[in-house]
């Protein structure tokens, strides 16, 4: 969430910002949160204000009975009592109006970077640029959902039977190529520099709150009532929050962090021909890339990352490109984020594959990550994270735009992670 300096600080800045992410109220918002603020110090300086009194009135009675002055020493004590009961009230003026300020700043979002276009939607996102050559590929190339019917690599059909729709089941090289994939996006992670983590796939409600999950995303979240969790909609989630409440040091960022797990989202209201076979799923797999730095280097993580993303989809061989998204297209948390997309040649689409962000502090205000400068002064942290990569539109990518009339073949980066160069 924003910083309440941030907020005070720059206010004008902030306001145009979330008029860039077309965020309803920006400035009634802003003005109420600074005004949240405001009773929330006046309650606070009234609250030491009286807590000197109190001290001083306290110190004063002692005396003032040795000196034989009774009715005055009991004039300070109900002095003193009443600014006591006064605290109490300040208190809970106070306690009101953090509360407030609290949940006020969790429904307001991230302020885009500087760089960020404006626009309204994924129709005005800018095109930074492409790569990758388009294949020719046979007169009336199959889709995904037939491929994968025609060689027998995924049932979505038992996947509906076994859970329901957007819960595929993949078989014989189908599976291997997924594994085949994990491998292989797990093991470039590990080349540049990203510590493994295997972390649970359930995380409480503080997680969500402090990745920004909740309560932004709330209803896209597969929820355990009973024991009050959820199901992680990417890595993400736990791993960023293996840093909640933690005080690093400058000299360990920045913190580089790689996960593969399931991930799970509800989807709710997706439907059409766009969400067919693996173009949208419930349930598929990821490996997340997670750094932790500071706000002087993360723009050159951010970088970093886009271009580690790059590499994995040139070494498959897809042509792609990478957009800079526009103000009305970003996510509620992210400050500035690049989105990947393949280009499936039988759909004649572009599918998303990857979304690279940072966050700047808004993730670790909430998480209350922070770092130790040399010079001894504690800063927030910043956050970043990106796909690398999502597993479900590459599979598609990769059996549209490399099927032949002999069958599929594999990219070679990938045939020694799955033992075959061609699924026929």
């Amino acid at each position: 969430m924003l910083t309440i300096k941030q907020i005070t600080e720059q206010t004008d800045a902030v306001v145009r910002g979330l008029e860039k992410k077309h965020f309803d109220h920006a400035a009634e918002a802003i003005a109420k949160a600074i005004g949240l603020n405001d009773r929330r110090r006046a309650a606070q300086t009234e609250l030491d204000r009286g807590l000197s009194e109190v001290n001083t009135l306290s110190r004063s009675i002692g005396g003032l009975m040795k000196e034989g002055k009774t009715a005055e020493a009991e004039e300070a004590k109900q002095a003193v009592s009443r600014l006591k009961e006064r605290s109490k009230e300040l208190e809970a003026q106070k306690s009101q109006a953090e509360a407030e300020l609290q949940e006020l700043l969790y429904t307001i979002p991230n302020v885009p970077h500087e760089s960020v276009p404006e626009g309204f939607g994924a129709e005005d996102n800018v095109v930074e640029r492409t790569g990758g050559t388009m294949k020719p590929l046979p007169e009336n190339p199959l889709p995904h959902w037939e491929l994968a019917k025609k060689y027998d690599l995924i049932d979505f059909d038992l996947g509906v039977k076994i859970t329901g729709a957007g819960f595929p089941v993949y078989k014989g090289r189908g599976a291997r190529l997924q594994r085949a994939l994990i491998n292989f996006f797990l093991d470039e992670a590990r080349a540049a520099g990203y510590e493994e983590i295997m972390p649970p796939t359930v995380v409480n409600a503080a997680s969500g709150y402090g990745t920004g999950q909740l309560p932004d995303k709330e209803g896209q979240m597969y929820y355990c009532g009973q024991d009050d969790l959820y199901l992680i909609p990417t890595a993400e989630v736990p791993v960023t929050n293996i840093y909640r409440d933690c005080l690093l040091s400058e000299a360990d960022l920045p913190i580089k962090n790689c996960a593969y797990t399931e991930c799970f989202r509800r989807e709710a209201g997706s439907y059409g021909k766009n969400v067919r076979g693996l173009n949208r799923l419930h349930e598929f797999s990821k490996v997340e890339l997670v750094r932790i730095d500071t706000p002087q280097h993360s723009y050159e993580s951010l970088k970093e990352m886009v271009a580690h993303v790059e590499g994995l989809v040139q070494k498959l061989e897809l042509p792609y490109r990478i957009l800079r998204l526009c103000g009305g297209d970003m996510s509620f948390t992210s400050a500035l984020c690049f989105d990947f997309e393949v280009y499936s040649e039988a759909q004649k689409r572009w599918l998303e594959v990857s979304s690279v962000s940072n966050f700047e502090s808004y993730q670790a205000n909430r998480l209350k990550c922070r770092y130790r400068t040399a010079e001894k002064r504690t800063e927030l942290c910043h956050t970043l994270n990106g796909s690398a990569l999502a597993l479900p539109r590459v599979v598609a990518a990769l059996l549209e735009n490399n099927q032949t009339p002999e069958g599929i073949v594999m990219p070679a980066a990938l045939v020694p992670y799955c033992g075959f160069e061609r699924i026929d």
